[in-house]
């Protein structure tokens, strides 16, 4: 396994090429059969997230799809997560910090008030740590995410193909364009999130998500505009 890996981490530009020329169809077939099934996809259940769900259990139905419940999700965020097991019939693995909110407050405080600084000491607890954990209970080789490149600066080139967490982490519509993502669910007829109808493009914890108004990157609808990325996908590629 230790070789494979290696191997794999060395051969990312060439494995990268390689997908790059194929649709995200063929991209998530590839990953299923490369990595035998060894394979999770990760949902953050958010305003655009019903896209690669659909993908993705097209190809497989069975994946286990992992959530992590901060317990600070949005309570039509819970009701959404209800709809879509039940209609595209899911086989959700939810994953939740060690704390309940409760006691995280009461031993750490309202971390997300903290600055930066704060804000990452509150990801790494509350998501990173259950996310970790989910990949290594599942034994997952390869993760699965809708990262897309359009989404914000910080996404702007990620590759189809990275390394994450000492395992390979695909982004299958990675190229995608909003308007694509639009017209996939409006010709599949896809439930979406209630509130991408309230002005909601980026949808995660309740205190840490804000409506885009006038003058708003999207990107700075989370965390109050201090930073972007929650920490499940900032891990650096190293081997």
């Amino acid at each position: 396994m230790k070789a494979m890996k290696k191997e794999l981490f060395d051969s990312l530009q060439d494995y990268n090429r390689l997908l790059e020329k194929k649709d995200a169809l063929e991209r998530i077939s590839w990953a299923l059969d490369f990595f035998k099934r060894k394979v999770i996809l990760s949902s953050s259940f958010g305003a655009q997230s019903v896209v690669t769900l659909k993908l993705v259990l097209s190809v497989w139905p069975e994946i286990p799809v992992v959530v992590i419940d901060t317990g600070y999700l949005f309570p039509e965020t819970y009701r959404y997560i209800d709809r879509l097991v039940e209609e595209l019939k899911i086989n959700l693995k939810v994953y939740r910090p060690a704390l309940s909110p409760a006691w995280f407050e009461a031993r750490y405080g309202k971390l997300w008030e903290q600055g930066k600084e704060g804000i990452e000491k509150y990801n790494q607890i509350m998501k990173v740590e259950p996310m970790i954990r989910s990949l290594e209970e599942l034994d997952a080789h390869c993760w699965i995410s809708g990262l897309r490149r359009e989404q914000s600066s910080t996404r702007k080139n990620i590759p189809i193909l990275t390394w994450h967490w000492d395992r390979a982490k695909l982004h299958p519509i990675a190229d995608w364009t909003t308007e694509k993502i639009n017209e996939f669910i409006y010709k599949h007829k896809l439930p979406m999130h209630p509130l991408a109808f309230e002005g909601y493009v980026s949808i995660g914890d309740i205190h840490t998500t804000s409506k885009l108004e006038e003058g708003m990157l999207p990107e700075q609808t989370r965390f109050f505009g201090i930073k972007r990325e929650c920490g499940l996908h900032e891990a650096k590629e190293t081997y």
